[in-house]
């Protein structure tokens, strides 16, 4: 088997592990029962499909100029998703959309009504 051949057999196979996590992450937003579950089923199995995605057109495309710009795109996606799922999180929490029943510990609500953070646009 030649270099070629192994590395599209690689590639497809991130392809279709990648899809699968989508697949698992959009049903997952769709069946879990509350806004945190969902955000997590969101982001984790999301983030993990794009990098799967992305080692597979690395080794599709082959190039070292498409593999610096994919680095560059999996750099940015795993630093800007967990800042943006907690930023949700957090707004959604204070605005009162979680469930605090389901929540096995709730460091939050303590700390919540102390902090002084600007809320909305001035």
């Amino acid at each position: 088997m030649s270099w070629t051949t192994a590395a599209d057999v690689i590639a497809a196979t991130c392809f279709l592990l990648g899809a699968g996590l989508a697949l698992v992450a959009a049903i997952g937003v769709l069946r879990l029962p509350d806004l945190l579950s969902r955000m997590h089923a969101a982001t984790k199995p999301q983030v993990l499909g794009l990098l799967l995605v992305l080692a597979g057109l690395g080794f599709r495309l082959r190039d070292p100029s498409s593999i610096g710009i994919l680095l560059l795109i999996a750099l940015f996606a795993l630093v800007t998703s967990p800042v943006a799922n907690h930023m949700v999180g957090r707004a959604s929490f204070r605005a009162g959309q979680v469930d605090r029943d389901r929540l096995i510990v709730d460091e939050l609500s303590e700390v919540l009504p102390t902090i002084k953070e600007p809320r909305g646009a001035p």
